[in-house]
């Protein structure tokens, strides 16, 4: 693939801004971490040659310095809000983020459940911490918040929030999404800092927009696209082209809110000459380490396609409103794309006329592309897949490598355990039947050792595939997109 984006200059150049901004504040900076801490597969899409764990590596480089704050919404928790991405809910990706950033050796030193009201499942979820040895903090709604400035900065308002006791220069403030209370937490730490006497600052580390780009740029175009459902809109920042003549771009929520922000970093700092627009609060070096910007337009409009094709499923399944769909679509337009531009959609469908059945097709490394169907042996991505390995390992399509003697017992126990439905075997109980084959088949470990060859390539499928199937080709590392189409008049199990 084309590298549009220097991933070793991009980690010099934000650790660097990083130290400025702690130094800047008298060695104590809170910084909000916003977008994804591990996984950025959409900046690695947008940007090719962004490596899409920078963020965690950028902390690890600066790890002496920093430690890190989880925030969760109180009623985030209340309603087992989901992660969209990895479907699972809000409370149990605090505790897989934790996880995973202890094991690079970074210090977690506490969660802060935000706008707690009493919420039954935040207080199971507090003892469920606590029982864990996490220390947590409890921040309740401050009335009056965000436009009553005196009470916000007061004893009955920032005041009123357990100060969170930190001790690293750098202190990380993230959560597992949008809405976590992440801001909030910043400023009421900034204020107990300066009542005691610490010069605390605090700054903004959010990979898109890319504020040095224009405004209907492609990379600003594709997190429009992506984040469609939250009602963000990128927009030129008026408070920095009044204070500096210079035009950049932000999105809507940061430039609404940066009245509110400004005055209350104001009167909690005394300093009436600090940041002048949202702008300035961002520490964000990506748009200089795009090396060849055709490439990443490019990129981009393909991720503009696979938004396009995610929001529609998502619309068809209930998730999202019209008005999403109908943004990403007016998107669709601007950059003139048609959804046959992406190269995976006219085979898959082809596939599945030509078929009857439910088909999936996947553009190798070298442009090849490859099909499958769903039989009655197995689904569709499993036959793609498996296609696709015998096609990079060099094998005839015509020579059989599952075993009888292994998928027998696989059907029969799935036959079993789903009484009155037909047994197919999904994508990852095929990979299973083809790594136990591995001990008596040499072209079975063969066909394996390709399955890192396929990561990065692109997939699409005639109909909304199952949950099992989709989120195997995503563990793969596959770029999946589908019809909005169901797979059958069955009312259950996508």
């Amino acid at each position: 693939m084309t590298q549009g984006f220097d991933h070793d200059l991009y980690m010099k150049m934000q650790t660097e801004q990083i130290v400025k901004r702690i130094e800047k504040f008298d060695n104590k900076l809170y910084l909000e971490f916003g977008g994804k801490l591990f996984d950025d597969y959409h900046a690695a899409r947008v940007l090719p040659g962004f490596e899409m764990n920078a963020k965690i590596r950028i902390l690890q480089e600066l790890k002496e310095k920093t430690e890190i704050i989880f925030c969760i919404g109180a009623g985030d928790i209340e309603k087992n809000k989901v992660r969209a991405d990895i479907g699972i809910t809000y409370d149990m990706d605090v505790l897989r983020l934790i996880d995973s950033i202890r094991r690079l050796g970074l210090t977690v030193s506490s969660v802060v459940i935000t706008r707690y009201t009493d919420q039954p499942a935040a207080d199971t979820f507090r003892k469920k911490l606590e029982m864990l040895g996490l220390t947590t903090y409890i921040h309740r709604p401050i009335k009056g918040y965000p436009t009553n400035v005196d009470l916000i900065v007061s004893q009955d308002g920032y005041g009123s929030n357990p100060y969170i006791e930190t001790t690293k220069p750098l202190v990380v403030v993230t959560g597992p999404g949008a809405g976590s209370g992440k801001l909030a937490t910043c400023l009421s730490q900034v204020y107990y800092e300066h009542t005691k006497g610490i010069h605390a600052g605090y700054a903004k580390f959010e990979t898109f927009p890319i504020w040095n780009l224009p405004l209907k740029h492609p990379v600003n175009l594709a997190y429009e696209a992506a984040t469609a459902d939250l009602n963000d809109v990128n927009m030129i920042d008026p408070f920095h082209l009044e204070a500096y003549g210079t035009t950049t771009v932000n999105y809507n929520r940061d430039i609404e809110a940066f009245p509110v922000v400004k005055t209350i970093l104001s009167k909690v700092t005394g300093d009436k000459d600090g940041y002048q627009s949202p702008t300035d609060m961002g520490v964000n070096m990506a748009g200089f380490c795009i090396v060849d910007d055709e490439c990443v337009r490019e990129a981009s409009k393909q991720e503009v396609l696979r938004r396009y094709y995610k929001i529609r499923c998502d619309h068809k399944m209930g998730r999202v409103d019209i008005d999403a769909v109908e943004k990403v679509e007016l998107i669709m337009k601007a950059l003139d794309l048609e959804p046959t531009d992406r190269t995976v959609v006219e085979p898959a469908l082809e596939k599945a006329e030509q078929t009857g059945a439910p088909a999936v097709a996947a553009q190798l490394p070298d442009g090849s592309i490859l099909t499958g169907k769903t039989s009655d042996l197995m689904t569709a991505p499993a036959a793609m897949t498996l296609n696709s390995l015998k096609y990079l390992a060099g094998i005839a399509d015509e020579i059989l490598l599952l075993s009888p003697v292994v998928l027998k017992p696989i059907l029969r126990l799935k036959k079993l355990m789903q009484p009155g439905r037909e047994p197919v075997l999904n994508l990852k109980e095929v990979l299973t039947a083809l790594s136990i084959c591995e001990a008596t088949n040499p072209l079975a470990s063969l066909v394996l050792a390709k399955l890192p060859a396929m990561k990065g390539c692109e997939v699409h499928c005639s109909n909304i595939l199952s949950v099992n199937d989709e989120q195997s080709l995503r563990e793969l590392g596959l770029n999946v997109t589908c019809e909005p189409e169901f797979p059958t008049k069955n009312l259950y199990n996508l």
